[in-house]
């Protein structure tokens, strides 16, 4: 076991450090198996094997640097950037990857070189098919993207779709009426959403049908025009299905259809919708296709070595 310490100059000083109600803090030992302490107002202490310690002091002093830099609090993607150029988890992102403007004051950049090529994709097609693991980015960055050029009024309408719970919508065993039953699988992407705009302008947004969140089923005979179109969860769809997603696309529209091949939900005798259009598009003009993979996983440190212990099989 390995102590070292760093000290701050006041109270004020280590609440920023440490996040509103300790989230950098915990978000730093989710990523580095240390023990973080304080002891009074101006210490914090680490604790851990000595490699994991010398890196989280590494993140702390940096992140003492970027609070001085900018005169005011971090905020979690920048505490995220730190740990993974600290801890090398995860590719380091090019130098020329676009940064995302959500608002005024907040941008998101991609962390490494694969997520970089996602946004380079997704400006620059109409069409974007994206398959990765999870954590990778998938989701977070398409909608990132859309918030941006809802933003810039390139778009009207943000529309995000998931297949509810499998490629047959079998929803009828589920409590509630039909918004009750399909809240809980399309509940990731409005998290992204407010995560990049108020939940009061996300409201807003959803009352003036700005913003729609749907089930895949909901988008038969609908051509959308103008609008920025992001289905997440595309390997449950059928081959029919995606087949009807994708010829929603209309006049100035982009879309994404983003998706885990390895987590496919389908009864065992029906392909992957997502599959097959990764191999029936192939070479189509203004249609892009990005893989991501394990060294593009940006969430918890587990998350890059429970995805590659499951690659590579059982040891038994």
């Amino acid at each position: 076991m390995t102590e070292k310490s760093i000290s701050v100059g006041s109270a004020e000083e280590l609440v920023l450090l440490l996040g509103t109600k300790d989230q950098h803090l915990r978000q730093i030992r989710g990523m580095i198996p240390v023990k973080i302490l304080t002891r009074g107002d101006v210490q914090v202490f680490v604790q851990g094997d000595e490699s994991a310690v010398i890196q989280a002091i590494a993140v702390l002093e940096e992140m003492k640097a970027a609070i001085a830099r900018q005169h005011g609090p971090l905020d979690s993607e920048q505490v995220a950037q730190i740990v993974h150029r600290i801890t090398g988890n995860g590719a380091t992102a090019s130098p020329n990857a676009p940064p995302i403007d959500i608002r005024a004051g907040r941008k998101i950049r991609p962390r490494t070189q694969g997520q970089g090529d996602y946004v380079k994709a997704i400006r620059t097609h109409d069409l974007v098919i994206c398959v990765g693991p999870a954590g990778t980015g998938k989701t977070y960055l398409a909608v990132a993207t859309a918030v941006e050029a809802l933003r810039d009024q390139s778009i009207r309408k943000i529309v995000l779709v998931r297949p509810a719970v499998e490629a047959g919508e079998s929803l009828g065993f589920l409590p509630g009426d039909m918004q009750a039953k399909i809240n809980p699988y399309l509940r990731p992407l409005q998290d992204a959403l407010r995560e990049m705009i108020d939940p009061e302008q996300v409201r807003r947004y959803m009352e003036d049908d700005v913003i729609e969140v749907a089930p895949l089923a909901y988008m038969r005979g609908r051509t959308l025009n103008n609008a920025f179109i992001i289905m997440d969860e595309a390997q449950n769809t059928t081959v029919g299905q995606m087949k009807m997603f994708l010829t929603r696309l209309g006049e100035g529209s982009k879309m994404v259809v983003s998706g885990d091949t390895s987590q496919v939900d389908l009864p065992h005798h029906a392909r992957s919708g997502l599959v097959d259009a990764l191999h029936r598009l192939q070479g189509i003009e203004g249609v892009a296709s990005v893989r991501l993979s394990g060294s593009d996983i940006v969430r918890h440190r587990l998350v890059q070595e429970i995805v590659s212990a499951y690659e590579e099989g059982p040891n038994g």
